[in-house]
Parts: C-alpha cells; sequence; structure tokens
C-alpha cells in the first residue's frame, strides 16, 4: 500500500493558508474575548489574549440600551429592503445590458464603471443636502427616515451588483435563449425560470456584499438620521458606550458581536452557493 507524499509547494500553500486564517480570525477572537473579560480585565494594562472568568455583564449593559431591540429591527429592515431592490433591479439591468444592443449602451457600462470610483466621503455632505430636498416631497425618503438609508445604499450598491451580475448573465449561451424560444416559451417565462436559477450563484454572492454593505454602515446612518433616535440603525446604537470620559470598551465588542451573528446566520445560509458564485464573477 502506497502512501500519498505531499508535494513541499503544496505543504507550503497549507501553511500560508492555515497563517493568514489565524491572522483574519484573531480580531474577531479578540473582540468575542473583551466581551466575555470582566470589566478590570478589560481595563488592565497588561491584557492577556485569554480570561478565567468569563462574564456576560457587557452583553447585559448592551441588551439593556433602550431601544436596542428597535435599532437591530431597523438595520435588518434596512439590510433585507436594499439586498431585495439591489438584487431585483442589478439583474434585470444586466440583461439589458448584456442581451440587447442600444444606444448608449457602452457609454452607459463607462458610468457605471466611474461611479464605483466616487469616494463615499466626498459625497456624503452633496447627499446630506439631497436627501433634505427629497424630503420635501418624499419624505419618508427625506432625513430622519430609513427611506434615506435604502436610498443611498442602492445609489452606491446598484452599480457594483448590475457589473457583477452582468458576467453571469453574458455566461448563459443565446442558444439556450433561442431553443426556449422556438418552445414557444416567452422572455419573461426564459428570464424568470431558466435564467433566473442559472445566475443564482451570482445573485446569492452580490446579496451578502450588499447586505454586509448596508448592515455595517455607520457614515449615512449618522449622517441622514439625525433626531428621530426612533429611526436609528445597530451601528448609532453601540455609539452610545462612546463616552468623553472613558469607553466602555467591553460592551462596544459586546454591540459588535452581536452585530456580527445575524452576518455569520446570513453567511452559512448562502455560503454553498456563494463560493460557486464568486468563482463565476472571476471568471466573468
Amino acid at each position: 500500500m502506497k502512501l500519498a507524499v505531499k508535494r513541499p509547494h503544496r505543504t507550503v500553500a497549507e501553511i500560508v493558508t492555515v497563517l493568514v486564517a489565524v491572522v483574519v480570525a484573531f480580531p474577531l477572537y479578540w473582540m468575542v474575548l473583551t466581551a466575555l473579560k470582566p470589566e478590570g480585565e478589560v481595563l488592565s494594562t497588561s491584557p492577556r489574549p485569554w480570561t478565567l472568568a468569563p462574564t456576560l455583564d457587557s452583553f447585559r449593559r448592551v441588551l439593556d440600551v433602550q431601544n436596542f431591540g428597535r435599532y437591530f429591527l431597523n438595520s435588518v429592515m434596512v439590510a433585507l429592503i436594499v439586498v431585495f431592490f439591489a438584487l431585483l433591479c442589478a439583474f434585470l439591468a444586466a440583461i439589458a445590458l448584456t442581451r440587447f444592443r442600444f444606444k448608449g449602451r457602452t457609454v452607459l457600462l463607462v458610468m457605471l464603471l466611474v461611479a464605483q470610483m466616487a469616494p463615499v466621503e466626498a459625497l456624503t455632505i452633496p447627499l446630506f443636502f439631497v436627501m433634505r430636498s427629497v424630503g420635501d416631497v418624499a419624505p419618508v425618503f427625506g432625513l430622519n427616515h430609513l427611506g434615506s438609508l435604502v436610498l443611498v445604499h442602492l445609489a452606491f450598491g446598484l452599480p457594483f451588483a448590475i457589473w457583477m451580475l452582468r458576467g453571469f448573465v453574458a455566461a448563459v449561451p443565446v442558444e439556450l435563449e433561442e431553443a426556449a424560444t422556438l418552445d414557444g416559451a416567452s422572455r419573461f417565462r426564459f428570464t424568470w425560470q431558466v435564467l433566473f436559477p442559472l445566475v443564482a450563484p451570482g445573485l446569492v454572492a452580490t446579496s451578502v456584499l450588499s447586505f454586509i454593505h448596508a448592515w455595517n454602515d455607520f457614515l449615512f446612518a449618522k449622517t441622514f438620521i439625525i433626531s428621530a433616535s426612533e429611526q436609528q440603525t445597530l451601528p448609532l446604537g453601540i455609539l452610545a458606550f462612546f463616552k468623553p470620559d472613558q469607553n466602555d470598551w467591553g460592551a462596544i465588542m459586546a454591540g459588535s458581536t452581536l452585530m456580527t451573528i445575524p452576518v455569520l446566520i446570513f453567511f452559512v445560509f448562502v455560503q454553498r452557493r456563494l463560493v460557486s458564485g464568486l468563482a463565476g464573477a472571476v471568471k466573468g
């Protein structure tokens, strides 16, 4: 019986992979560890990478914050709405840009690419005035409303989502659509019964990135939600533990841990299709 011998380059690759995984996972480990440490250990000048007296006091302080549940629901609502409309609009736009030839198509593609280059920080103040003007016409999309966050996240997320899905749609052979047409399938039926399942991995990958972007947003939430505390999202709720005299790092890390859980759940739910989706995006 022959024993399989690993090649040297494969062993090196595995070691490097493990080291990279440790480096990536260490901040998450330290975040959870700090959330579980008692206050004395958190404030200690000689921090240790372990604790012998774990406690949930930091989590209790976070959950005791007034309207914390409301902040959580607001974040979930914004993230899910952004994901739904981003996928729907990006999917249809990707079909239009891939399957149809029309005047200005190239210009539109270039504009989508340029839109991704604009720094968010440089546009925050102009967007503030835009949202204030929009609120005069449609209050639900104005300042101090969650609609303003949904609108802005869609504006920034759609160009990337369209570019990403465009490669998946282009990978579906045109002959498949022609065969479906010969069989009597309408364009609508082909789109939702044939094309949609084939592009599903790309939709999943795009949904994860859109969800994380909307879920972790702090800049827009801080800029547009000024005085309506009931409209604040979870990152703004954690801001309450940053104090002028001394920050409550245990509660901050506990809140960050609680924020990470929905993302992990969402990731675990779609991780099988996510890998194939990202691979398809690279090939596209």
